[in-house]
């Protein structure tokens, strides 16, 4: 039976005073976690230039989201929870090792096809990486710091995942409006970057106990006890509803500088990116000891007033009311969504606490996926300010609908 040190797998070698070893090695893997999903939106400005050379329109952007998108989906379906048996570290490596390969596809081709091909390997690598990290950290934390309740690892996991994606961006928009070869020199760093990640993964603890006999494969299900499938339902409901306010306005952003704001400045899209993403990320970091319902019912308020602000910032063109828009709104998924993944911790059978997470890592990118599709393909007929401000409503109702079921459930 596969058992996990994070619980108590490993009591005699997890003193009170806990592990430095441990503690150093959680906020090590939180640094690859962060790196490696940085890389993961650095093309973000680089779409525009992509577009310009090859001459394809707003629509196939979206096209490669989805691919990326899908690929997350299939790579926590198939593989977000194998690490529960297989082992931490090793999970780690391989997401790493997949991300490597994304990289060098970006480095050494530029056409449609390879980028497609690039973004779907890297969505599988990210599926797999996400819930395992977050066990992990959880996990490594439990042996460095037994005394602590879990909120700090949870509020870690889940802002080094966004704060990550926020850095990409900035870092992409960086490179590209600076340096040469915008296209090729992004993703040269990064294999810098990725090969620190995995000699951190290759080194860090593993946590998992593997079992002699490995229990026969199968696709992702989630894993919680009966009485508790409402609350996860509920959670991963909201964690859903906060990823499509990111989906909307990541979709939307470098639409609404560019047709809008006649605003073409590459750092200035990964800039706006970043605020919406960093403060989402600061917001899970500054309030993790905030009790889950005040977290929860602020992250409503803040989601709410962030979307009504991105619309009034595109009906009147405002550039510094669309950055506060961004930060509130970003603040308030963060609070949101980490409310989630400490909600999927708690309810984790220790042993399957990567599939558990794994199940609410999924709906939270099913979240994310769908907005940007239809965003992507609205505006081919719509113009984009009466598709923001649509949309914009439309999100409101299913954040606010999905956000109040889970406050339903949480005490």
């Amino acid at each position: 039976m596969t058992a996990t040190a994070g619980a108590s797998a490993h009591p005699a070698t997890s003193p009170a005073h806990g592990s430095a070893t441990h503690r150093r090695a959680f906020w090590l893997v939180a640094a690859a976690f962060a790196a490696t999903m940085a890389f993961t939106t650095v093309p973000t400005p680089l779409y525009s230039l992509y577009m310009a050379r090859d001459h394809f329109p707003t629509v196939m952007v979206t096209v490669i989201f989805a691919a990326y998108g899908f690929g997350v989906m299939a790579g926590l379906f198939l593989g977000g929870h194998v690490s529960d048996y297989l082992g931490r570290r090793r999970v780690l490596l391989a997401a790493v090792a997949l991300e490597l390969v994304s990289c060098l596809i970006f480095v050494a081709f530029k056409d449609v096809g390879p980028l497609l091909v690039a973004r779907f390997i890297c969505g599988v690598g990210i599926g797999a990486l996400t819930s395992t990290a977050t066990a992990h950290l959880a996990e490594l934390r439990g042996i460095g710091a037994p005394h602590e309740d879990g909120r700090l690892a949870s509020a870690v996991a889940s802002a080094v995942n966004t704060g990550g994606l926020a850095l990409g961006p900035l870092v992409g928009g960086i490179l590209a409006q600076w340096l040469p070869d915008p296209l090729t020199l992004p993703f040269v760093a990064f294999l810098v970057v990725l090969g620190l990640a995995g000699v951190i993964a290759l080194l860090a603890p593993e946590t998992v106990d593997r079992p002699a006999q490995l229990p026969s494969y199968r696709p992702q299900r989630v894993s919680v006890e009966p009485h508790r499938r409402h609350e996860f339902i509920a959670a991963g409901l909201a964690a859903g509803g906060a990823f499509s306010v990111m989906g909307f306005f990541t979709a939307l952003s470098g639409s609404v500088l560019g047709t809008v704001m006649h605003e073409h400045s590459l750092l200035l899209t990964g800039l706006v990116v970043f605020v919406a993403l960093g403060t989402c990320s600061l917001a899970q970091v500054a309030l993790f000891a905030v009790k889950p319902r005040p977290k929860l019912r602020a992250g409503l308020v803040l989601i709410v007033s962030g979307l009504v602000l991105i619309a009034v910032a595109t009906l009147v063109a405002s550039l510094w009311l669309l950055f506060v828009a961004g930060a509130i709104t970003g603040a308030g998924i963060g609070l949101v969504f980490a409310s989630s993944i400490a909600a999927a911790n708690r309810m984790a059978d220790p042993a399957r606490r990567g599939e558990t997470v794994a199940g609410m890592f999924l709906a939270a990118y099913a979240g994310i996926t769908i907005p940007v599709i239809l965003c992507g393909v609205l505006l081919t007929w719509v113009p984009t300010t009466t598709l923001v401000v649509s949309f914009a409503a439309l999100i409101i109702v299913v954040a606010g609908a999905s956000t109040l079921r889970m406050l339903q459930h949480t005490d």
